[in-house]
Parts: C-alpha cells; structure tokens; sequence
C-alpha cells in the first residue's frame, strides 16, 4: 500500500467571502499540487475542501498522513464526527452540525484509506504548511483576478 503525505490549508477573505484551498501530496520523490476556490465560502468549508479533494484524488486506497493547522478538521473527523452520526448529525446541544454536507464526504473519502489525522501550528513555519496556506491563497488570487 502507497504511503501518502498530504499537507491541507484552507484560506478565506472575509469570514464569509471568497475562499481557496490548498494541498501539496507526497509520494517518494513525486509531488503533486491541487487547489480550488469559491466565491463565498468559510474559512472552515475551505479546511474541509482541501482534505476531502486531497483524498478523492486517490486512484487507490493508501496509507496517508495528513496534516491540518486546523483543529476543527482535525478533532472534527478524529474525535466528534462518531458522536455526530450517532446523534443524526446534531450535536450535544441537538443543533444541526455546521457543513453536514462536507463532514459526510470527508467521512466516505476517508473511508476508503488508511488516515492518520495530524494538527500542526498555523504560520509557524512549518514549510509544507505554509506552501499549502500560498496554495490556498493563489487560488484566492486566480478566482479574483477571473473575475475583474
């Protein structure tokens, strides 16, 4: 089984407002560059965005670590996301999970590979994370210079 590195940053201009997202895989000596934006989005669905793309890239199940300067990717799918399904995606307080919709397909992508989920510090120097973070940010770029 393949063993992926893969580094996801998600980036927004306004909280809502357009948003991108970024990921830079590894494989041996190969990588490869995905990245995406909306127009309006969250900070959030961006984080989100950014691992669910990473793993639907996958032509085949793997072993992955991913990393996240988000902990609400991170806890979300590691720790909360059982109690969620459990509670028909509502949470203790029986509200209704915020972006229900990418939850369910970051779970059905993760499903299909072997994930250790790790959170790193966010602009700390981290340099596969802050190469995700410009990813995210040239998306951003692209979709408001498209737009002009």
């Amino acid at each position: 089984m393949k063993h992926i590195m893969i580094y996801t940053d998600g980036a927004c201009r306004g909280n809502p407002g357009p948003g991108g997202w970024g990921v830079l895989m590894r494989y041996g000596q190969h990588e490869k560059i995905l990245s995406g934006a909306e127009d309006h989005t969250t900070n959030n669905r961006m984080e989100l965005m950014a691992a669910i793309q990473a793993l639907a890239s996958m032509k085949e199940p793997c072993k992955i670590d991913l990393y996240t300067d988000s902990q609400y990717v991170q806890k979300g799918i590691a720790e909360w996301i059982v109690g969620w399904k459990k509670n028909n995606w509502k949470k203790a307080d029986k509200k209704l999970v915020k972006n229900a919709d990418l939850w369910q397909a970051l779970d059905q992508e993760a499903s299909r590979h072997q994930v250790a989920w790790h959170w790193v510090k966010g602009h700390s120097g981290h340099p596969e994370n802050e190469m995700a973070d410009s990813i995210a940010n040239q998306a951003i770029d692209e979709l408001l210079q498209f737009k002009k």
